[in-house]
């Protein structure tokens, strides 16, 4: 790879996001843009092409299947194509969970392109990129174990959190069942374990949690 350009693939299902970052990749003398997808199904179907990539950039919320799930087939197809996730959302609650999917690294698309072009050299030298208030934050979890309060949302395992997100963004188990191809009555228990983690009393108050949180996620990242 050192003769040749870094080619880098863009997962992002917002046309003008996927063109500001190619602008600023494809700029870097030693970086290329060689391919760009909207949805997951899309990224692999490139990826089945044997398109050579050496970086995988992906968002985590895609009109299709979430980007939790997408890395998952990745890693099927490829198991050493790096992954960097890059997302609007609060990466506190996130850049965890990305790493705990097999993700190499978080950057949160409120960052300089400077970080983003940081971030990908980080992870092809085979190395997890965080930025530094988030690196602290697991070396003190690491540290204290769980001594300190943790927030209800951070009880959820990977599977409830990512239902979770899903039900506050307005899908029925039935949808949330056919994107992460799982069965409707699994979804249903985690939907249950869910509300026993939050102590919420039934479904009605657990959409109503969920949609709330999206949104407030949302406004946080756009402010």
């Amino acid at each position: 790879m050192s003769n040749q350009k870094i080619q880098v693939m863009l997962v992002d299902d917002h046309a003008m996001m996927r063109h500001g970052i190619s602008l600023l990749v494809n700029n870097e003398p030693d970086m290329k843009v060689c391919a760009e997808a909207g949805d997951g199904g899309e990224a692999l179907a490139l990826l089945r092409r044997n398109v050579r990539v050496d970086i995988v950039l992906l968002d985590i919320t895609l009109k299709t299947v979430p980007g939790f799930e997408v890395i998952k087939s990745i890693h099927l197809l490829l198991p050493a194509l790096p992954v960097l996730f890059v997302s609007m959302h609060d990466e506190e609650i996130y850049a965890e969970r990305a790493l705990q999917v097999g993700g190499r690294g978080y950057v949160s698309k409120q960052e300089t392109g400077e970080v983003l072009l940081i971030a990908i050299r980080e992870v092809l030298q085979g190395n997890i990129f965080l930025s530094k208030n988030m690196h602290a934050k697991l070396l003190r979890k690491i540290k204290i174990g769980h001594s300190e309060p943790e927030r209800l949302i951070d009880s959820l395992t990977l599977s409830e959190f990512e239902i979770f997100h899903l039900i506050g963004a307005g899908h029925s188990s039935q949808e949330i069942a056919k994107l992460l191809n799982r069965s409707v009555n699994t979804i249903e228990t985690h939907r249950f374990n869910i509300r026993s983690k939050l102590n919420l009393k039934d479904g009605t108050d657990l959409i109503h949690f969920a949609t709330q949180w999206n949104l407030a996620e949302l406004r946080k990242a756009m402010s």
